[in-house]
């Protein structure tokens, strides 16, 4: 079976604790969006369920929150003047906080993406929450990383694959549960 092809039921172990109408409502969108992006491998379409497992583990797009990360003395004041993230403005932290399947951080990122879907995400950042946004922000990340995750799964350095969507190994116990059953699933 092609890995996109596989029913929303077959996911279901992959997200042990994902309500399982979430993945039935969400799988067609992420399906679809990589199926544009042609990311149709065994090894991406693990990538990235292990993705969304390791930034929301419920199968659905989120909004991230505060968290010693991110946060010192008022919600998310640490991304705050972030030029890394393009945040120049106070109050750019909260406002383009991590959301989505992968929490898309900043407002350098939501005017980047949001211009190539043609969506305003810099009036509205809340729409990359919106499901099939959020799965087209999924694809185009992993589309225009494609070699270097390749490069990195292919070694079988998941920490290295991890790092070029996330930055860092944030979730990576979740990524790797989740990425090494979706290839024995598609095997």
């Amino acid at each position: 079976m092609a890995p996109l092809s596989t029913p929303a039921s077959a996911l279901f172990p992959l997200f042990p604790g994902a309500r399982h109408s979430r993945i039935e409502t969400h799988w067609p969108f992420v399906a679809d969006a990589l199926r544009e992006d042609r990311l149709e491998s065994g090894l991406i379409v693990a990538y990235a369920l292990g993705t969304i497992a390791a930034e929301t583990a419920g199968f659905e797009p989120i909004s991230e929150r505060p968290s010693k990360w991110n946060t010192k003395k008022t919600p998310f004041d640490l991304y705050d003047g972030r030029t890394n993230l393009g945040n120049k403005h106070p109050g750019d932290g909260a406002k383009f906080k991590g959301r989505g399947f992968i929490q898309l951080t900043g407002r350098a990122n939501y005017a980047r993406i949001g211009d190539r879907l043609s969506v305003d995400l810099l009036a509205n950042p809340e729409l990359a929450n919106e499901p099939r946004t959020a799965a087209r922000i999924l694809a185009l990340f992993i589309a225009d990383r494609e070699a270097r995750i390749l490069d990195a799964l292919h070694a079988d350095n998941l920490p290295v694959a991890r790092k070029v969507v996330n930055g860092g190994t944030h979730g990576l116990d979740r990524f790797t549960a989740t990425y090494r059953g979706a290839l024995e699933l598609f095997r």
